[in-house]
């Protein structure tokens, strides 16, 4: 399928880690211009690459503002930028100091770049912003993942419905454990797994103008076994 990315500008902020490399040769494969955003690019970065610290905000406006100056815009935004799950200490979990960390490092990191690319977006009258959380969202039991996730979820939603009928879309999408082999087996209170491009295909999907998609967020492999939410 054709998914009418040829030309489009693509930002991955995040683009060097695990997913975003993934994420980013996907948008490449579909002819997309790809500029991936990472804290370790330097003034010496290539044409393709921009230093972007989502804790920043001047950082985040400096490198949006230099992509644009390059492409003169940003068609495609995808956020994967996010500490690792692994830097959470789980005797920490309820500690405010780190959920409030958590929360800055992941779903405000997200909205910084988000709020500086979607006026672009909108004045353009063509948008798609994807962002990476997790299927920690639904579930309770550490409340630094929990909550880290639930953010970035309402965050998108809220951008979502705020450009709606502009011609931008933004949605999220949720992994549960992400390996290079994901298993088919699901484990009960557990989310399906996934591989980095297992995710760069929904993402690819999601960031095609064939995708009327908005406002959602979606789980990759199986949702949460034995759980409800509303």
């Amino acid at each position: 399928m054709d998914l009418h990315l040829t030309d489009r500008v693509a930002l991955v902020v995040g683009g060097k880690g695990y997913i975003g490399a993934a994420v980013a040769d996907r948008l490449r494969a579909e002819g997309a211009t790809v500029v991936v955003a990472s804290r370790s690019a330097g003034g010496d970065a290539a044409p393709d690459e921009v230093s972007i610290d989502t804790a920043s905000q001047e950082s985040v406006a400096a490198g949006i503002t230099s992509v644009l100056e390059q492409h003169d815009r940003i068609d495609v935004l995808v956020v994967t930028a996010a500490p690792s799950a692994r830097t959470l200490d789980p005797e920490r979990k309820s500690d405010p100091e780190q959920v409030s960390d958590a929360i800055d490092g992941k779903a405000l990191g997200f909205l910084r770049v988000a709020n500086a690319v979607l006026p672009h977006q909108r004045q353009a009258g063509f948008g798609r912003v994807v962002v990476i959380s997790g299927q920690n969202a639904y579930i309770s039991g550490n409340i630094t993942a929990s909550l880290r996730n639930t953010a970035t979820n309402v965050i998108a939603k809220n951008l979502a419905d705020e450009f709606a009928g502009s011609g931008v879309t933004v949605n999220v999408v949720n992994p549960g454990t992400v390996t290079d082999e994901p298993t088919a087996e699901v484990k009960p209170g557990a989310g399906g797994e996934s591989s980095p491009t297992q995710i760069a295909d929904l993402v690819a999907f999601l960031s095609s103008p064939l995708s009327a998609v908005s406002g959602e967020s979606i789980s990759i492999a199986h949702r949460m076994l034995g759980t409800v939410t509303v």
